[in-house]
């Protein structure tokens, strides 16, 4: 089984998803996969994540998280539609505890240099740096790698093509998560090719 840092870094970009009809789950991995994308993170935003992770899942080929995790109860149904990693959008030692006891890797969000070391000592050497631009974007990243060269970081919010390349530049980002190559209205509206079109674009921005 790869680890986290091998299964988010194995194309550095993320697609951080929100999708309300589940039915449009296979369609998506597809328009991924055939792009070169190899992992996906399916926000708990919606009704519908749990089924699509499972859906992600069948098609394979795709690393397929769950995001926008936030209570135990999410962390169940997330284990139970097969997702192989969580991402959370702060930093709850309760749900990380949690996620930990389940033997699924676990990406908290942080955003201060106190909730890196809470992290970095319940074992965790790999977090969410969000909302990455309104925080200090890769200024602030640099500055704390220079004092935390062991935790690899996955900024996410305000991440795209106009920054990732910046952000991939430094040694302690392992990828970026961005949700502008899956516009939810692509996907509800089935526009699967303007999903590969962006998706081709972020591999390449990636290399």
């Amino acid at each position: 089984m790869k680890s986290i840092r091998e299964m988010l870094g194995s194309n550095r970009i993320v697609p951080v998803v929100k999708i309300n009809d589940a039915g449009r789950a296979t369609e998506l991995a597809s328009a991924l996969t055939d792009s070169g994308i190899t992992v996906i993170e399916i926000t708990f935003r919606t009704d519908a994540a749990a089924e699509a992770i499972r859906r992600c899942r069948d098609v394979g080929g795709l690393a397929v998280g769950a995001g926008t995790v936030r209570t135990k109860e999410q962390i169940d149904q997330a284990v139970d539609s097969g997702a192989e990693f969580l991402v959370s959008p702060g930093f709850n030692p309760a749900i990380v505890d949690y996620a930990l006891k389940k033997g699924v890797p676990h990406v908290p969000g942080t955003i201060t240099p106190g909730e890196v070391e809470q992290a970095s000592d319940m074992g965790l050497s790999v977090l969410k740096f969000f909302p990455a631009e309104q925080a200090g974007g890769t200024k602030f990243l640099k500055a704390l790698g220079s004092v935390y060269p062991d935790i690899g970081f996955m900024p996410t919010g305000g991440v795209g093509a106009g920054n990732i390349r910046d952000y991939l530049a430094l040694a302690n980002v392992i990828a970026c998560g961005g949700s502008w190559i899956v516009d939810p209205a692509w996907i509800a509206e089935g526009r699967f090719d303007e999903v590969r079109a962006a998706s081709r674009e972020a591999v390449t921005l990636t290399a």
